[in-house]
Parts: C-alpha cells; sequence; structure tokens
C-alpha cells in the first residue's frame, strides 16, 4: 500500500494556511493510489501544532510529530535530513507538500539524499507516478511522469482548494536523528512587521508597476490597498528599480498568488509576472497603455492614467465601507 507523506510547515500552535494546499494534492495522490495519507509536523516543539492539525484530520492515517532544537530556525539541511529520516521510517511511497519558498528548498535536497524523482510546481494528479506542471512561464502545461520510489512533489498552492476538516487523527511522536546542518548558521532573523495580510494568504491584492513612476508614489497604492483590506504587491521591474522592497514582488521569480480579486496598476503585463498572478478569480487591469499585454488576461480593464483613477477609486472604495 503506498503512503503519501505531506509536510506541513506550523505558526504558533497551528498549521500555516499555506500548507493546506499540499494536503490535497496528497489526498488526491492517495486517492489516485488507494494509499494513505500521512502528515508530518516538524519544529522545535511542535506538539501543540500537531494536536491541531491531528484534531482537523484532513482524512490523515496519522500527523508525525519531530522535535528537534536543529530545526528552528529553519535550515533547508537540516528539515531535509529530518524528511529522509521520516520517509524512510514510515516506508513513504510520495513525499511532499506546498511548493512554498522553503518547501521549495527543502524537497529537493531531500530528494537527491534518496536519489529520488522530484515533480515541482504541480498542479494536478494525474495519477500516482503522474503530475501536471506549468512550464515556460506557465504558457504551457506539461504532463510529467516520474520514475523511481519515493516519488517527492511540490503542490503549487494557487492550484489546490484548502481541503475540509475530518475525523481527528492519531498523533505518532517520532524520534529526531541528528540532523546536520552542513555547517549552516542562521545568525538573525529580521521580519517585516505589517497589519496587511501576507502577499500569499490575501484576499485582495493592489501591484503596481514601473509605471508608478517612484516609491513615493506608491502611497497612493497603499491607501487603496488599505481601503480594499488587501495586501501590496509589485511587479519585478518596479522592485529592480528600487521603488518598494524585493518581498512584494509577483511573479514567476516572485510569489506566485491567486486573490479573489487582483489589480494590476501600471502593470504592462510581461509573461513572467503574469505567471505569478494569472490564477486570480477578478484580475482588474488599469494602465494607459491600450495595448498592453496586460488587458488579455484581465476581467475588466480601464485605459486611463493611474493619477487620474486610484485617488478616486479609493475615495469610492472608503465611502462604501464607511457607508
Amino acid at each position: 500500500m503506498s503512503k503519501v507523506l505531506v509536510v506541513l510547515e506550523t505558526a504558533g500552535n497551528g498549521v500555516r494556511s499555506t500548507s493546506l494546499p499540499g494536503i490535497t494534492c496528497g489526498q488526491q495522490i492517495a486517492k489516485a493510489t488507494g494509499g494513505e495519507l500521512h502528515l508530518l509536523v516538524l519544529g522545535a516543539d511542535p506538539a501543540g501544532a500537531a494536536q491541531a492539525v491531528a484534531a482537523a484530520g484532513y482524512g490523515a492515517k496519522a500527523v508525525h510529530v519531530m522535535a528537534s532544537p536543529a530545526l528552528e530556525p529553519f535550515t533547508a539541511e537540516a528539515w531535509a535530513d529530518a524528511i529522509v529520516h521520516a520517509a524512510r521510517t514510515l516506508g513513504a511511497t510520495h513525499v511532499g507538500g506546498t511548493a512554498t519558498s522553503s518547501l521549495r528548498d527543502a524537497l529537493p535536497r531531500a530528494a537527491a539524499l534518496l536519489d529520488a524523482p522530484l515533480c515541482p510546481e504541480a498542479v494536478a494528479v494525474k495519477s500516482g507516478d503522474t503530475f501536471t506542471r506549468p512550464v515556460s512561464a506557465g504558457r504551457a502545461l506539461l504532463d510529467l511522469k516520474v520514475k523511481g520510489t519515493p516519488i517527492f512533489f511540490t503542490a503549487r498552492g494557487t492550484e489546490f482548494e484548502a481541503p475540509a476538516a475530518g475525523a481527528a487523527a492519531p498523533v505518532a511522536a517520532m524520534a529526531a536523528p541528528a540532523l546536520n546542518n552542513l555547517g549552516v548558521q542562521v545568525l538573525s532573523i529580521q521580519k517585516t512587521e505589517s497589519a496587511r495580510p501576507a502577499l500569499t494568504e490575501a484576499r485582495v491584492i493592489v501591484s503596481g508597476g514601473r509605471g508608478m513612476g517612484s516609491g513615493a508614489n506608491f502611497a497612493h497604492l497603499e491607501k487603496l490597498t488599505d481601503a480594499l483590506g488587501g495586501a501590496l504587491g509589485a511587479s519585478r521591474a518596479a522592485t529592480d528599480a528600487g521603488m518598494v522592497p524585493a518581498d512584494l514582488q509577483v511573479g514567476q521569480t516572485g510569489k506566485i498568488v491567486a486573490p479573489e480579486l487582483y489589480i494590476a496598476v501600471a502593470i504592462s503585463g510581461a509573461i513572467q509576472h503574469l505567471a505569478g498572478m494569472k490564477g486570480s478569480k477578478v484580475i482588474v487591469a488599469i494602465n494607459k497603455d491600450a495595448e498592453a499585454p496586460i488587458f488579455q488576461l484581465a476581467d475588466y480593464g480601464l485605459v486611463a492614467k493611474w493619477e487620474d483613477t486610484i485617488p478616486r477609486l479609493t475615495q469610492l472604495v472608503s465611502a462604501h465601507r464607511s457607508a
């Protein structure tokens, strides 16, 4: 019987919402193979988070918890060792999780240690060994058939819905081995404090491009963002120009997002940017160039200068919310 092991990331005493799509992908693999779903929670003291995951169940046979001081703060090297140990201990046939920045780093390392195949950025499960993934910056989809055991995968979070909670699952403690971080040390962690939701979790995103002209002009987008209760994003051209921090970048080399509403302001629509946001439910484009590629993808488009539209739009949204 196949065993599908999904690695989760936690925040406090709960699972990160970004980890949930990976569970759904694991559920689909388990269904396709007639196997079991197992969940893995890692950390220095992850017992509370593991209990929260187990209470939701998600159809898992068991929630495995591995505790070690070496697992926090995160290093891909230590996590890869832990994942390999868990996969061997359980005899997992499939190992994966959501394609977050952390697991994009750790899971390929674990696969390499086991000389195992990896399907990155899966957007659909065709069978136990065949997955669909985007190629050429999302302009095409490829069905990838892999050979070997275990099969590693990362699931694109924007393509899998969060799973529904189910019957509670048992928690099984797993002893941690000696974890080798290969000399890597985390000297400090700098967190960006913001009252806005994270880009990958926001229901509404307002993004600005190079056409905003300067970083100071992003203040206008911030006002609209806050009026909508959303997150602020940017194109790579804007971040490369130093208008806003790089962690706001949406696109192929930035964050992949799929909010309910995505407003692209002064963004031309290069394929690299579209690859990061085309899964959005509703896309609104505001650009003074009527020939901008972004209009080919947008559900609603407005050909106008941002200076003439964003202040008025912010005013209307604010008035509606206060009514």
